[in-house]
């Protein structure tokens, strides 16, 4: 039996735990020109991550203007209650409910110069499984799409689907920015696009651990 957590108690509570952990975090981004360039140039693009490294990417990039697609399944509310509390603007939905109301509200804003982030295994995965809704969201919008993974160097994994990364405090986390790129429009551009996706993740992965 799951035992059901009241939001009430997940805000006033959980919340705070998280942030005072987080505090004690120690980051560090490599390759941020990738973000700098495209924020001083006014270029909507999206965030790409996978579901896993969730919670330190939200706490590094807190209070920077960056709107994000949460599921509305219960989990996806904790997630959405607490984004909110750190800066985000919440789009409700998901590949599985509610994704077309997301993904209208994804593209307003990308046309209107904003940056969105969306992990393209959740909510449910597969893990690591890049769904298409990324990168038609970014071909139709004409928005960059940004790769950018963290590396953790003391943490705990859930045993959930995603393995999701819960950092330890103090941990070293290092962000890594891919190199941004487009999506070609078209059918061969969204496969190419998804493939592009995949490999870009799988590549910070490994750089940022090396």
């Amino acid at each position: 039996m799951k035992l059901r957590v009241p939001r009430t108690v997940v805000r006033s509570i959980g919340g705070p735990v998280v942030s005072a952990a987080a505090s004690t975090w120690r980051m560090s981004a490599e390759d941020e020109l990738h973000r700098s360039s495209l924020v001083a140039a006014k270029q909507p693009f999206v965030f790409l991550l996978w579901h896993e490294v969730l919670l330190p990417l939200l706490w590094y990039h807190r209070h920077q203007g960056v709107a994000i697609v949460v599921s509305e399944a219960r989990e996806g509310r904790y997630l959405g209650d607490y984004a909110s509390r750190i800066g985000y603007t919440l789009l409700p939905g998901s590949s599985t409910r509610g994704g077309t109301r997301a993904l209208l509200g994804a593209m307003r804003l990308l046309r209107d110069g904003g940056i969105v982030a969306i992990t393209p295994d959740g909510p449910r995965g597969p893990r690591r499984a890049v769904k298409p809704g990324l990168v038609r969201l970014a071909q139709k919008a004409g928005a960059a799409v940004l790769p950018v993974h963290a590396a953790v160097d003391s943490a705990w994994r859930l045993s959930s689907w995603d393995r999701m990364v819960i950092p330890k405090p103090f941990a070293r986390i290092r962000v890594r920015y891919g190199q941004p790129f487009t999506v070609a429009p078209g059918d061969d551009g969204l496969r190419e696009g998804v493939e592009r996706c995949a490999g870009a993740l799988l590549s910070l992965e490994s750089e940022t651990l090396s």
